[in-house]
C-alpha cells in the first residue's frame, strides 16, 4: 500500500472531522467534539485560517492526519502547535505517523519556527512511546488550564 502525504485542502474536511470524533472517541471524551463543520472549514480554510494539516492518503481514502496552528512565546519566538495527530486505527502500526510526524518536523524547519510542542494524555502509553522515539521532552510542571467562553451570553 503506497501512501501518500499531502496538506490538507477544504474538501477534506468532512473527512477530517470523522477522524477528530475518532481521536475524541479514543481519548474518552467523545462528547467533547462540539465544532461545527462550517466552523472547522472556516477556520482552516476561510479568510483567515488559523490552521494547516497534512493528510495520510491511499487510494483516494484519508487514513490519518496531523494539524497544526502556529503558537508565540514571549520567550522562545513561533513554534509550531500540533494540535491533532491521529492514523486510524485499523492503519496503526504501518509507518503513517511517522510520515505524517516528519513531514511536519520538514514544514516547521522550511517556515523557521525553534520547536514543535504537543501536548499527550499521560495514559496514552503507545503514543508517549511513540514519541520517545523522536527524543521528545516531556514536561509534568505545567497543568493546562481553560476557561469556557459562552459566545453571545
Amino acid at each position: 500500500m503506497e501512501i501518500t502525504i499531502r496538506r490538507a485542502v477544504r474538501e477534506d474536511c468532512p473527512r477530517l472531522m470523522e477522524l477528530v470524533q475518532e481521536l475524541a472517541d479514543y481519548e474518552k471524551a467523545p462528547q467533547e467534539v462540539t465544532v461545527s463543520l462550517k466552523h472547522f472549514e472556516e477556520s482552516g480554510f476561510g479568510k483567515n485560517p488559523v490552521w494547516w494539516a497534512f493528510v495520510a492518503e491511499s487510494d483516494g481514502v484519508i487514513h490519518g492526519f496531523a494539524l497544526y496552528y502556529i503558537r508565540y512565546s514571549t520567550w522562545k519566538g513561533q513554534a509550531m502547535y500540533l494540535e491533532d495527530l491521529l492514523v486510524t486505527n485499523t492503519m496503526r502500526g504501518k509507518g503513517i505517523g511517522q510520515l505524517l510526524f516528519e513531514r511536519l518536523f520538514l514544514e516547521a524547519k522550511e517556515k523557521g519556527f525553534n520547536r514543535v510542542a504537543w501536548q499527550v494524555l499521560d495514559w496514552n502509553e503507545p503514543a508517549i512511546n511513540f514519541y520517545k522515539k523522536y527524543n521528545a521532552s516531556f514536561d509534568g510542571g505545567w497543568i493546562n488550564c481553560a476557561v469556557p467562553i459562552s459566545i453571545g451570553t
